[in-house]
């Protein structure tokens, strides 16, 4: 379950630098990139969650 967990964090991060450059580019953030960030984050927020309860 910790590798998932850091799997799922590196992916986070990557996204998110993805977005930076965008933003850095002057492009707009498409609608779409803010509902898979709160994906993302809700599926960290799960795994943590259950990896604690089952300790």
């Amino acid at each position: 379950m910790f590798y998932f967990l850091v799997g799922i964090a590196v992916l986070l991060l990557v996204y998110a630098a993805v977005l930076v450059i965008f933003l850095r580019k002057g492009r707009k953030i498409p609608p779409a990139a803010h509902l898979w960030l709160a994906v993302l984050n809700g599926l960290i927020l799960a795994a943590v969650l259950a990896w604690g309860i089952a300790r």
